[in-house]
């Protein structure tokens, strides 16, 4: 028998002592009950607090109680700690990588003991809890747990340690997810590779395929003309993407219908191409209610249903959505493959209603160290290459059919090497405004230049390149301008030299503007419009490899895109100095800095669509508005009133109800204000996007420094996904930082 001390059970506690004599049993019995309940307690609170400390304390009043039995306790307690140290020593895998030197070690499934890497955490916790803390009470600790672990003959208190056991766990979990902010990794405090390596070692799981094609049930009928017609499972899968879009305006597209009809009876069989041969007889409506009462169901699912499927996909995030990068966890930004479906594209896309087809492991290109456990492909299949190139960022790739473009998967913004590149992206635009001046003038002399191409490279702002004919939607960028797309207007509106642009940007955004010029600027454009058609070109001599090499010889690393951060950069910064008063609250500050974002956006041309729930949603806010000034008109009257009573009593009681009135006004008047602050933005907000420039063109260091100049929680202008990619402008930006 153990003989072991801490267990809470009465058998075990007269078992010890069977073979005392009768003499020394009756002499001992009360002091033996007396212990036995004592411990019981002491046991019950180290179970509740897990305290050192207490431990200490009590096993000090457990030797007062019980000094013959001292030494037998001692010998016990010295042999558990050993089978503790050899349980420590045993090497463990961790996270599912085999080499993962730096990587956080988590408790074992059963919470009995601890890894070395979690003793230091746990320690350095205790540090901050308590100065007095000694090294030996882990051991004190582990040896709680060993108890905890150790066999008993009684099966029945089994399952109640081990519950004990897990609770314990996960609030040491809980305790560790709290303290992982402070742990995060500085890269940015580190040296970065100059070998134009972006890593040493790379490690991951790789991608998580698109399910498999689930067929309908046997009572979900597709009909062509009038008539129900089964489908084999291929042509079946294509039918129910399109019917999944049945009351979507896409489908009712001439180009959409084309290209979906054209690529589903790719998919079909000869029997079927010979039955259905026009799309206006097919009927999906059958299938499309099968999916919108899926949807419905979906909404309807029980919190266990919805559990489990969160419980799964933090399964599947947790051994795929990470990989180990230079010995760092790093999270992994898109690891699943996007399932077959039609294509959309944006705007007037040719393309659209094309069949974007299923990726199979066949197709992925996998990117890992030579040194790594490579990932494995789903069983009977194999990856296209696994290749081991440092010099690029990517873990997977592989070719989507509809435009041949490669997709990839990349790490999440808050990793290093998307943070290094925002860096040096910002950094090279600051660069830029030392020089950007210099520049100015010079291309402002390229005008009078006898050279047309020299001419033309001064006038074009922003790159773009030459696309296929019928291969992508019609957008152009400065270098692709068609004469077609500009109209000069000697006079309008009252204005001199004013140029009308009139055309599709990226996204398919219409970029309509009129723009007053220079003289010089005027008469070069209609130099470059002369003897020419609509549809020519119309800088015909200039193209992107001509403009960006051009670039590159004013400034290192210049591009056109480093003028478009430099831009909106520098305008934001200008734009707070100018609209931030002192005096105002945090709301009124907060709306001036949403309007100086707002005139980076409309410098980027950053539009949008109005949200189909704006009127709704405006309405709504409306209704608040007008609730709140009928508020502050009745604590008006009361105020008022208030007054007027204490003009009449002259007592303590009616001057401190006049003071109570003050500030319930003062108060509504606020809550008003920010209501109708919150008004204003979101009108003049409707039409324009202000996350693209915030996310991509901005240097958050200018919205950190602002933010503690003015004491604005960062939290009020990036939310906890930018404050995670940004993390390195948050922790080096102090408040006089200056683009």
């Amino acid at each position: 028998m153990s003989g072991d001390h801490t267990h809470n059970d009465s058998q075990i506690e007269s078992g010890s002592r069977v073979n005392d004599s009768h003499k020394h049993k009756d002499k001992h019995k009360d002091k033996e009950h007396r212990h036995k309940d004592h411990k019981k307690d002491k046991e019950r609170e180290k179970s509740k607090y897990s305290n050192s400390e207490h431990k200490d304390s009590s096993e000090k009043k457990h030797r007062v109680k019980q000094k013959d039995g001292l030494d037998r306790h001692k010998d016990k307690e010295k042999r558990k700690e050993e089978k503790i140290r050899s349980f420590d020593g045993k090497p463990k895998k961790e996270n599912g990588f085999a080499s993962p030197p730096r990587v956080k070690s988590e408790p074992d499934n059963d919470g009995f003991y601890l890894s070395p890497k979690h003793e230091k955490s746990l320690k350095r916790e205790r540090d901050e809890d308590d100065s007095e803390f000694k090294p030996k009470k882990i051991k004190v600790e582990n040896d709680k747990k060993a108890k905890k672990r150790k066999p008993d003959d009684d099966e029945d208190i089994k399952p109640k340690k081990k519950t004990k056991d897990k609770k314990n766990a996960a609030a040491d979990g809980k305790k560790k997810a709290k303290k992982e902010p402070e742990e995060k990794w500085k890269w940015w405090e580190e040296e970065r590779y100059t070998d134009g390596s972006k890593w040493r070692f790379l490690e991951h799981k790789g991608p998580v395929f698109a399910p498999p094609y689930d067929p309908l049930p046997s009572n979900v009928k597709f009909y062509y003309d009038g008539k129900s017609f089964k489908l084999g499972e291929k042509a079946e899968e294509v039918a129910t993407f399109f019917a999944k879009m049945l009351e979507h305006e896409y489908t009712t597209k001439d180009i959409f219908r084309k290209n979906f009809f054209k690529d589903w009876r790719k998919e079909m069989t000869s029997e079927e191409k010979g039955k259905i041969t026009d799309l206006t007889k097919c009927d999906f409506s059958e299938m499309s209610e099968y999916f919108k009462a899926q949807s419905e169901a979906r909404k309807q699912m029980s919190k266990e249903e919805k559990l489990k499927i969160k419980e799964e996909n933090e399964r599947l995030l947790q051994e795929y959505g990470f990989c180990v990068m230079d010995n760092h966890k790093e999270r992994i930004a898109n690891f699943r493959i996007e399932p077959p479906g039609l294509f959309r594209g944006r705007g007037d896309h040719p393309k659209m209603g094309m069949l974007k087809r299923r990726i199979r492991p066949e197709d992925i290109i996998i990117n890992c160290s030579k040194d790594s456990v490579h990932p494995k492909p789903p069983p009977g299949t194999k990856w296209k290459e696994v290749r081991h190139d440092n010099k690029v960022t990517w873990l997977v790739s592989w070719t989507e059919n509809i435009q041949g473009s490669i997709k990839y998967i990349m790490l999440n913004p808050s990793s290093r090497i998307k943070g290094e590149k925002d860096w040096q992206k910002y950094e090279t635009a600051r660069r830029l405004k030392k020089c950007v001046d210099r520049i100015r003038a010079q291309y402002r002399e390229d005008w009078k230049s006898k050279e047309m191409r020299i001419r033309q490279r001064s006038l074009a702002l922003r790159a773009g390149n030459e696309k296929e004919e019928g291969e992508t939607a019609d957008t152009v960028g400065c270098c692709s301008l068609r004469v077609e797309h500009i109209s000069l207007y000697p006079e309008k509106d009252g204005q001199e030299y004013v140029v009308e642009f009139d055309f599709l940007g990226k996204d398919s955004i219409r970029y309509y503007n009129k723009v007053p010029v220079e003289k010089r600027v005027f008469k070069n454009l209609q130099l470059f419009m002369e003897n020419k058609q609509p549809e020519d070109d119309l800088f015909d001599r200039l193209n992107t490899s001509i403009l960006n090499k051009h670039l590159q010889e004013l400034m290192d690393g210049l591009t056109a895109k480093v003028f478009r951060t430099y831009n909106a950069s520098i305008t934001l910064q200008q734009q707070l100095k100018e609209l931030t008063s002192p005096e105002e609250n945090i709301p009124a500050k907060i709306l001036s800095y949403n309007r100086a974002n707002r005139a980076v956006a409309i410098l980027c041309n950053h539009q949008r669509a109005p949200p189909k729930t704006f009127e709704k949603s405006m309405q709504n806010l409306q209704g608040k508005i007008d609730a709140k000034k009928d508020q502050l008109s009745d604590a008006k009257r009361e105020l008022k009133s208030a007054k007027a009573d204490a003009k009449v009593r002259r007592d303590e009681k009616s001057k401190k109800a006049v003071e109570s009135k003050k500030k319930a006004v003062q108060r509504i008047e606020e809550q008003l204000m920010k209501l109708e602050v919150q008004a204003t933005d979101r009108e003049e907000n409707k039409q324009i996007a202000l996350g693209t420039s915030k996310l991509n063109y901005l240097d958050p260091r200018i919205s950190v420094a602002w933010c503690k100049k003015w004491g604005i929680p960062v939290e009020k202008i990036y939310n906890k996904t930018q404050r995670e990619k940004f993390a390195w402008a948050i922790d080096m930006a102090e408040e006089d930082y200056e683009f």
